[in-house]
């Protein structure tokens, strides 16, 4: 088991890996570097291997897919998640390192929102859409997070070997952070410098594409983690706007003794019915929810057995 374990997902970063490895090199000494080429049709893979990386391939497009494969071929005590594209200064790394290996935290954000991001990032929509992002999963989920797209980030063994990889693309990092929160997992920030892409170098995140799975994984996995909340605004929704239908018809009742729009009174009960549906069925799941969360309990408890005997081995 490597003591850290730094991870480099690529694709096409020919022009800035050699540096990234370098200044990993610098900053963890002792860490052991994999990168992880995405079926690039550049030199990232050869450059990778020339400065002293531990290159592998994985041949299924996309963010998601290559970081499944890391989590489950990699054992480590304490795992540095970084993208290849020369953006995050690694001198961060050995704090954050330190907050898993010594602190026991399960993930550190390496937070740029709050230092030069919105200086150094010339895309105004990728700047609104992290503000965005942030403030509905902060809301959403009672939490905390000051970056949650961000691609520099660090990981105890626990939360490695118990995160479920469902995403394929970007969206990955959204994900990890609602994971992780909804687990009750123990999460820090550390302020980071962020710099952005040099020049030649080409962001692979669309801004409008990507952005909408982002907040698509948003409200799936509100859904998921939090059905008696997404349920129970649904059911509000839709009680709103059966009262709307419905009071029309009530005054004229009132007024003239005579139901004249029966069509609105007959939509207004569907939609009524509707609203008390989604209200038991944000019951129901919250109790399936309560008891997927005990049986993860349960399996991290497991995962944290096997930790700890292959550091006694």
């Amino acid at each position: 088991m490597d003591k850290v374990a730094v991870l480099i997902p690529c694709y096409n970063e020919e022009k800035t890996i050699a540096k990234v490895i370098q200044d990993t090199k610098a900053a963890l000494p002792d860490a052991v570097i994999y990168v992880y080429n995405n079926n690039s049709t550049d030199k990232t893979e050869e450059i990778a291997r020339e400065f002293g990386a531990i290159v592998r391939n994985e041949y299924k497009q996309g963010k998601g897919n290559v970081i499944r494969s890391m989590f489950r071929e990699i054992d480590a005590r304490c795992y540095i998640m970084v993208d290849g594209d020369d953006t995050y200064p690694m001198e961060s790394a050995g704090e954050m390192a330190a907050k898993v290996l010594d602190r026991h935290v399960d993930m550190v954000v390496g937070d740029r929102l709050s230092s030069t991001y919105f200086e150094e990032n010339k895309r105004p929509f990728h700047n609104m859409g992290n503000t965005v992002v942030r403030e509905s999963i902060n809301r959403l989920f009672d939490c905390q997070i000051k970056d949650i797209m961000t691609g520099f980030r660090a990981f105890s063994y626990d939360f490695v070997k118990t995160f479920p990889v469902l995403s394929a693309g970007f969206e990955i990092e959204t994900e990890m952070t609602i994971h992780a929160v909804s687990h009750n997992m123990s999460i820090e920030n550390v302020i980071i410098e962020y710099r952005d892409r040099p020049e030649g170098s080409v962001s692979k995140l669309n801004t409008y594409s990507d952005g909408i799975r982002v907040l698509g994984t948003i409200v799936k996995l509100f859904r998921s983690y939090k059905p008696f909340g997404f349920f129970g605004l649904l059911s509000l929704l839709l009680m709103l706007v059966s009262a709307a239908l419905f009071i029309p018809v009530l005054i004229k009742f009132i007024y003239i003794g005579l139901v004249p729009n029966f069509p609105s009174l007959i939509v207004s009960g569907f939609v009524a019915l509707a609203a008390i549906q989604s209200f038991f069925t944000g019951l129901m799941l919250s109790d399936m929810s309560l008891r997927e969360r005990r049986d993860f309990e349960f399996r991290l408890n497991q995962v944290h057995d096997t930790y700890s005997k292959k550091l006694n081995n």
